[in-house]
């Protein structure tokens, strides 16, 4: 059974409604989340019936769509999931749902030649890999870098959601150095990647300055009235983060020169993979290693990206970055220095 999609834009808001279990959803409530979410994506003001609605909740709990939703209503008024780790995203694709994606692929196809379609040439194969997949029950042809135990890439949707609709959000969130989760309300602007792990850019109500929360320490959030909405005035985000390595920086950092001597034998990675867009090769030696100058705010992902080089990379400027990197590596050497005498406490270290 093929699904229009205005209907799986009502399901998956239904969905979305549901798994929020620290909310009572009446029957208008979530007639007014449906109206909301066709009038944003579709354009459609003239809002969803009551009886479309009921029969979204009918058809959601059949297996004609293969959703098989326990959807349950709690003293003849609140609608809810009776297993709160479900949800339709978790529910296998259907053949109809199959031949409906590989004719939106063949179409991203046909359009990837277009200057503005550039960068979804690793989307495509991404998608063409899952469907034949999918439909063949073979291997992977492509193998993705990905970490399936990762936290809170289920938050991705709703939260650029959220910052289209410029909605503010009560955001519990629980960073590593909490011992508890705390709720606070924040202005979402941007979703941004870093390694595999992604990031919301925000600001919060209390505070004066940008904050980042890592999606993965996010416990739970829920929107606010959007008539609050705070909306960014500052610098640029792509001139903000194109000055930064990773993703942590304050407004009032600014890019410094890192000057680097790289190894002969990691001077060809560098030249093809370089550390960042603002890379410049100052000096190619004759045995081979290179001198090259990055454009970049100093903080915590730079220090990790040229530790992880180890002996292999130098830095030669600015002397404050040059410090910090010997005093790491000055502490990491007395590590080595205890774990030697431990093994021969411990024994680990007999032979």
């Amino acid at each position: 059974m093929a699904i229009h999609k205005v209907a799986l834009i009502r399901y998956k808001t239904i969905d979305q409604c549901l798994r929020n279990s620290h909310r009572k959803w009446t029957l208008d409530m979530l007639i007014e989340k449906v109206s909301e979410a066709l009038y944003e994506y579709q354009g459609i003001t003239g809002g969803v019936s009551k009886r479309t609605v009921q029969a979204d909740i009918q058809l959601m709990r059949s297996n004609k769509l293969g959703y098989n939703a326990p959807i349950v209503v709690l003293n003849k008024r609140y609608y809810t999931y009776s297993d709160s780790n479900y949800s339709i995203n978790h529910s296998k694709v259907t053949d109809a749902d199959v031949e409906k994606m590989s004719e939106i692929v063949s179409v991203l196809r046909q359009m990837n030649g277009f200057d503005y379609f550039d960068d979804m040439n690793d989307i495509i194969a991404r998608l063409e890999n899952s469907l034949h997949k999918s439909v063949n029950r073979e291997h992977n042809h492509i193998q993705l870098e990905g970490n399936k135990l990762l936290k809170g890439l289920e938050h991705i949707l709703p939260l650029y959601q959220a910052i289209r609709k410029k909605v503010p959000l009560l955001i519990t969130y629980q960073s590593f150095k909490a011992k508890a989760p705390v709720p606070a309300v924040y202005h979402p602007y941007l979703l941004k990647e870093y390694r595999n792990r992604w990031f919301l850019i925000t600001h919060p109500r209390k505070g004066s300055a940008l904050v980042t929360l890592a999606l993965d320490r996010i416990v739970e959030f829920m929107e606010m009235s959007p008539k609050d909405y705070v909306p960014y005035t500052g610098v640029d985000f792509e001139r903000y983060f194109g000055e930064t390595l990773g993703v942590t920086r304050s407004e009032r950092d600014r890019p410094q020169k890192v000057v680097l001597w790289v190894h002969p034998n990691q001077a060809p990675y560098v030249l093809t993979k370089p550390l960042h867009h603002s890379q410049q090769l100052l000096r190619q030696e004759a045995d081979g290693s290179i001198m090259v100058r990055i454009d970049v705010t100093l903080n915590f992902e730079l220090e990790r990206e040229i530790l992880g080089f180890g002996e292999m990379m130098r830095v030669l400027a600015p002397r404050n970055l040059v410090g910090f990197i010997r005093k790491r590596l000055q502490k990491a050497a007395e590590q080595y220095a205890v774990v030697k005498k431990e093994l021969k406490t411990t024994g680990f270290g007999q032979n």
